[in-house]
């Protein structure tokens, strides 16, 4: 009897043991859970209040770059031609259109008086041969007298000074002579070189007066073949003429259609007016397609620098530090740089420096972004690399 009272409280006691046992566990798995509840929740909120962003990869601008530019077309060579004589037309040889060779024959003047003032020239230039020939040899006997006494010292020098007097008349006479073939020779009007005749502003008959000016011209040569091609580049893209660029021309009454060109120099100067470099090509015409005076378009490839990126323009955000982007690194922390834009293409831009090629920037960046703040990419809108 006493045995089986004290083994009743045995088991009351291991019962209740057990049972506080189990509550200990149950109170430890609650507060195991409310923990782990509140880690997850922790989790959950700082990934909540991470930004979320999109980026775009900085790329290279395209090397080379094509330009469209106005230009236009002169002739290699381009001559007016006036009259260099007085008179009148008696005969014209070319028209418009036709092709002539240096020294052929374009038209006649005919200059009566020229011909006569040459005629009189020549007559008095052997008028001064012959007199300068007399007061030398008068001179020459009056040096040898004075030797022996026979004439004065005075009326020797007064020979030997004529006969210098006679020399300057002669060469005078015979200056006027030469310019008056000259004038004669100019009778004929000839070609300067290998051309096309433009235009002939004359006609038989028509009297004409020596010289330019307001002087009517007899004709106009040009030379199309090559031809000169003038471009104004902007200065934004002066410093990239170099010695081997090439051109590509189109013309609008050639549809489909262009021409090979290569530079043949430049201006070196920049328009003060107009900030542009003027630049010159030249071009071959074989065929005389392409006529002087003409319209047209430029393409040039012009070399960029590879360390320049190009970037949208939503990328960019306006500091009181200066332009700046924002940029991730590899903890996902924002990095803000500071660029430099060297051109402005509306939708994109171009940077020299601030960004390399490659490095993730964010797009539409936030006024409150700030460096080292961490962020999160959006991977189901990111935009690998921007099309530019």
């Amino acid at each position: 009897m006493h045995d089986e009272k004290s083994h009743v409280p045995e088991k009351i006691k291991k019962v209740i043991f057990i049972i506080l046992v189990v509550m200990a566990l149950l109170a430890l798995i609650g507060i195991v859970y409310r923990e782990i509840e509140f880690l997850i929740l922790k989790s959950a909120t700082k990934k909540q209040s991470v930004m979320n962003v999109l980026t775009t990869t900085a790329v290279p601008s395209p090397t080379p770059e094509a330009i469209v530019l106005p230009g236009f077309v002169e002739a290699w060579h381009d001559a007016t031609m006036y009259a260099r004589t007085n008179g009148y037309i008696v005969e014209w040889k070319v028209d418009i259109g036709a092709k002539v060779k240096t020294g052929d024959l374009l038209a006649l003047i005919s200059a009566p008086e020229v011909n006569a003032q040459l005629r009189q020239a020549e007559a008095d230039l052997k008028t001064a041969e012959e007199n300068y020939t007399l007061a030398k040899i008068t001179a020459a006997r009056w040096v040898n007298l004075v030797k022996t006494a026979s004439v004065s010292k005075q009326e020797t020098d007064e020979k030997v000074l004529d006969a210098k007097a006679k020399k300057a008349i002669l060469v005078a006479a015979r200056a006027n002579r030469d310019k008056l073939k000259d004038l004669v020779s100019f009778q004929r009007v000839i070609a300067p070189f290998d051309g096309i005749i433009a235009s002939r502003n004359t006609d038989v008959g028509r009297l004409i007066n020596a010289g330019s000016g307001a002087k009517q011209p007899l004709f106009r040569v040009v030379q199309s073949d090559p031809l000169r091609v003038y471009v104004r580049v902007p200065q934004s893209y002066a410093a990239r003429i170099t010695p081997d660029l090439q051109g590509e021309l189109t013309f609008p009454d050639y549809p489909g259609r262009s021409w090979h060109a290569k530079l043949l120099d430049t201006a070196k100067a920049v328009d003060p007016a107009t900030k542009t470099l003027l630049i010159q090509l030249v071009c071959d015409n074989h065929e005389y397609e392409i006529l002087p005076g003409a319209f047209v378009k430029v393409h040039l490839s012009l070399p960029v620098n590879k360390r320049f990126v190009r970037l949208p323009i939503n990328t960019l955000l306006f500091r009181s530090q200066g332009l700046q982007v924002a940029t991730i690194d590899g903890d996902h922390k924002v990095v803000l740089k500071s660029v430099v834009i060297n051109r402005d293409f509306g939708d994109f831009v171009e940077i020299a420096s601030g960004v390399n090629v490659d490095e993730a920037v964010i797009l539409n960046p936030a006024d409150s972004l700030a460096s080292g703040q961490e962020v999160h990419v959006n991977e189901n809108l990111q935009q690998d690399k921007v099309t530019l």
